[in-house]
């Protein structure tokens, strides 16, 4: 089973919860419509790792930068960022026919996360991706249409979540295809202060 860090520990999260367009921009990079309720999805354990990869089994992966929560009793206790990897094309393949995401979305080695930090009492957060340098990404809790709070109300009225359990919230613009060889390198701030960095080095 996969874990991740945070300071008052190691994780195993059970499983991932994903907001779905969540950011009005990158809807419309996406051409996709705004949709009347919350778009959730699940990612499971097997996801998460620490290599950030440019195929799967032969298919190109596009990265999206999320700021994520980890649960603790129940509640937001801990914040990272992290990427959720997508095979595009196969993803658009899947939502023409009117099918499940998973294929394209909940892949071996689809997540990866920075380390955790405690979270503020406001939830409200930037973040930034900078591939090899140049500002690829760059996101707000207060762009989001839908809320942490409103995004864990939410996902509790119908799943149990677990001690370690993690809700990423969804990815700004900028959404890009992972070219090998890369730099990938994440900042999550509050206000001005920097709570955490970390880097991926593609391949």
């Amino acid at each position: 089973m996969q874990t991740v860090k945070w300071n008052e520990g190691v994780f195993t999260p059970s499983k991932i919860i994903c907001v779905g367009r969540n950011y009005a921009a990158h809807i419309t990079e996406l051409n996709n419509e705004t949709p009347t309720n919350m778009v959730l999805f699940a990612k499971p354990n097997s996801a998460i790792t620490e290599s950030l990869k440019s195929e799967h089994l032969g298919e190109a992966l596009h990265f999206e930068t999320e700021l994520c929560f980890l649960v603790k009793n129940k509640q937001l206790a801990a914040v990272g960022l992290g990427l959720d990897l997508t095979k595009r094309g196969l993803q658009s393949t899947l939502k023409e026919k009117g099918l499940p995401w998973e294929r394209a979305k909940a892949f071996n080695g689809s997540a990866l996360f920075t380390e955790f930090v405690t979270v503020n009492d406001s939830y409200h957060y930037q973040f930034s991706l900078k591939i090899d340098g140049k500002e690829t990404q760059f996101g707000d809790t207060k762009l989001m249409l839908h809320n942490a709070e409103q995004i864990l109300a939410e996902i509790s009225e119908f799943m149990d979540l677990e001690d370690g359990d993690i809700i990423m919230t969804g990815t700004p613009e900028g959404v890009g295809k992972v070219v090998a060889n890369s730099t990938f390198a994440v900042t999550l701030m509050d206000g001005q202060q920097e709570l955490l960095s970390h880097q991926w080095q593609s391949l």
